[in-house]
């Protein structure tokens, strides 16, 4: 199997790319968040990569990081997930924005990529709440990526997470610190709990 491509760009399309490794043009299929992030058309690029094999074919599937990756393996073993909804849903939200959706359980946020329904994106992030790897960029202020109001349980996240930062933590421990807090004392974990928690996380 392939696991990662380094080549120069050929060619850019709506959702891949062809890239030359050797004179042999292969093409992947990315994420439009990826594709955007693509260096210029002629340029050394590396991708990690998943491949997919199937009986009438093979598709390439590429991700500037590993852990974007790993996301489109995860999202994928959500029943109703496949490649395609992967890739929306990782062209909708960085993978800083999906951890924090999951762990603050914000369905609205996953909700808003192509493909994904209300009943879909609550299966999402309640499936991925204890698989998903944590930290990273929290929801800000109680409100979703998109600037509506998120979950109750992010708004709390957020709120222990900036008590912590404010005690001197940086953001990323701090954040990581919330996350396994809730995935410890559940998703109705109030404040005082939640901040007393994530202190602990941060001394171990």
């Amino acid at each position: 199997m392939i696991g990662k491509l380094k080549g120069i760009i050929d060619s850019i399309g709506e959702d891949w790319a062809l890239i030359d490794v050797g004179g042999v043009c292969y093409q992947v299929h990315c994420s439009s968040r990826t594709l955007g992030h693509l260096p210029q058309i002629g340029e050394a690029v590396a991708l990690s990569i998943e491949t997919y094999v199937r009986e009438d074919q093979i598709r390439l599937f590429g991700f500037l990081t590993g852990l974007e990756r790993d996301w489109f393996r995860l999202l994928q073993s959500v029943q109703g997930v496949g490649a395609k909804v992967a890739l929306a849903i990782l062209s909708t939200l960085t993978t800083e924005e999906l951890a924090s959706a999951v762990v603050f359980q914000d369905k609205a946020a996953v909700g808003r990529a192509t493909g994904v329904g209300p009943k879909l994106a609550l299966r999402i992030v309640n499936e991925l709440k204890d698989k998903a790897p944590h930290g990273g960029v929290v929801i800000e202020g109680g409100k979703s990526a998109d600037g509506t109001a998120a979950s109750p349980q992010a708004g709390v996240g957020h709120d222990a997470v900036s008590a912590l930062v404010n005690l001197g933590y940086a953001q990323p421990q701090a954040a990581s610190a919330v996350a396994q807090a809730l995935a410890r004392t559940g998703q109705d974990a109030g404040l005082d709990l939640l901040i007393r928690e994530g202190l602990k996380e941060l001394a171990s």
